[in-house]
């Protein structure tokens, strides 16, 4: 079935965003910009409320770090543009800072990603293993004890697996179809913005 051809539902935008920006940063032709950015990691908002009060804490998160790239926007033209005034003043690490709140948003991406990869692993795997899963491996270390104390919590809150697709207007089928196209897309992305701080000689255990 193409799903492509079908109407459009957030996921399908997700992946066809997502595309894109893997697009630019295959061909390497232009930097990427931090509006295209911005754009694309503001759908992937909808996935961290259906998933309920369990992802609260990083949805609250991730949106306002978005707002805050997607507002330097208007100043810094390239995520290259943050990093370097960051550099530049001593503020990387600093909170608030654009190159934390990029790397937060990075992590955020990173989060659906492993989730997505948890979600497709089998069909008898529960949402609540594929999210404490996925928030283990991408967040949790960087977290305080008592933000992954409340995560674990909320796990129990979670939506059923088919509770999620009814949210998202999908069907097993063709959530996979999608899933699969921006776990393959956000990867580079990903990727991108990691070599963007290791080129500066920042770490990445933060």
């Amino acid at each position: 079935m193409a799903y492509e051809e079908m109407q459009a539902t957030p996921l399908s935008s997700i992946a066809e965003a997502f595309e894109d920006l893997a697009h630019i940063i295959k061909h390497g032709e232009q930097e990427l910009r931090l509006n295209a950015f911005c754009d694309a990691c503001a759908l992937v908002s909808v996935l961290f409320n259906s998933l309920g009060l369990a992802f609260k804490f990083a949805e609250l998160e991730y949106c306002a770090k978005v707002r805050g790239l997607s507002e330097a926007a208007n100043i810094y033209p390239t995520l290259h543009n943050i990093l370097d005034i960051d550099v530049r003043n001593d503020r990387v690490k600093c909170p608030g800072s654009l190159s934390r709140n990029l790397r937060r948003v990075r992590q955020g991406l990173d989060l659906i990603r492993a989730l997505f990869e948890g979600f497709l692993a089998t069909y008898d795997c529960s949402l609540r293993e594929a999210a404490s899963s996925a928030y283990a491996q991408t967040c949790a270390p960087y977290h305080s004890w008592a933000v992954r104390a409340a995560a674990t919590a909320g796990m129990y809150a979670l939506p059923s697996r088919d509770q999620l697709l009814s949210s998202l207007n999908e069907t097993d089928e063709s959530a996979e179809y999608r899933m699969k196209r921006y776990m393959k897309a956000a990867i580079p992305v990903i990727q991108y913005i990691d070599k963007l701080y290791i080129s500066r000689n920042i770490s990445l255990d933060w």
